[in-house]
């Protein structure tokens, strides 16, 4: 049986869901208590499975309820602006390509704006919103019910809409990776419109921060083994790093140094 939180520990887990992290210094400074103290109160809230520590604090721990999405656009903030700007990188003017929902393939379409004559088919409002005006660009919004957490179109109409092309790229987030290389998500509408995306794409790249190493989902997107390009801030996970090199994975990292992600390097 779970042990009752104290009123700090609520504070603690509160301020975890809308950051998705937190981190025992600030937390030290936030409720003027020893670092002692706070790591005592994050292991029992990892006691009862309501967060999981990490290399200097927590993240939250449901692997059925996802984070707010604005609270997402908070989390590892800059490493996704370095991973958006590498992944745009590896795309060529006159391409298609497919960008599904997700605060890191956002920061992907926000680095393609000065890209030429790029043909956009999106499920995510977000990105709609950051490109239609570019005149180079060419922008396919895809039709169906929008999640209004998020500004995602998902459902059945939206998947048969994805059906009838075939494109270049697919740049797709997910919200987990197991190391056993399974890709993971929380909505099965949103499940099916990714793989739909996959299926009907020419090079599939992933693009995600090292913090989806540490949460899980419910839902299986896909398995790392069918991406073509892995683009991330690091990969510490010997076991995907194995499973990048077999089934040829170019695995792009940005490094830690994020103030120029302009460096950042294939392995």
């Amino acid at each position: 049986m779970s042990e009752p939180i104290s009123p700090r520990q609520q504070d603690i887990l509160a301020i975890a869901r809308l950051q998705g992290r937190v981190s025992v210094e600030d937390l030290a400074l936030r409720f003027d208590v020893t670092p002692q103290t706070i790591r005592k109160d994050l292991n029992e809230l990892c006691d009862n499975r309501l967060l999981s520590r990490v290399h200097g604090g927590a993240v939250v721990a449901s692997g059925v309820e996802n984070l707010a999405y604005e609270a997402r656009r908070l989390v590892a903030h800059a490493e996704k602006r370095a991973i958006g700007l590498a992944a745009a990188k590896l795309i060529p003017n006159n391409a298609s390509l497919f960008i599904n929902i997700g605060t890191t393939t956002e920061e992907v379409a926000r680095a393609l704006v000065e890209h030429e004559d790029l043909l956009v088919i999106t499920n995510n409002l977000n990105v709609a919103t950051l490109l239609y005006r570019h005149p180079k660009i060419s922008l396919i919004v895809a039709g169906g019910p929008v999640r209004r957490a998020d500004g995602a179109v998902i459902g059945s109409a939206a998947v048969d809409f994805i059906n009838q092309f075939k494109v270049d790229y697919a740049v797709i987030g997910v919200s987990a990776i197991d190391q056993d290389g399974a890709l993971l998500d929380f909505d099965y509408r949103e499940v099916r419109v990714a793989r739909a995306i996959i299926a009907n794409s020419r090079r599939v790249m992933l693009v995600a921060d090292k913090l989806k190493l540490e949460r899980t989902a419910p839902i299986r997107v896909g398995h790392i083994g069918e991406l073509d390009d892995f683009v991330t801030d690091a990969l510490p996970s010997w076991p995907l790093r194995e499973l990048c090199d077999l089934h040829k994975v170019r695995l792009v990292e940005v490094g830690t140094d994020l103030s120029d992600p302009a460096a950042a390097g294939a392995v």
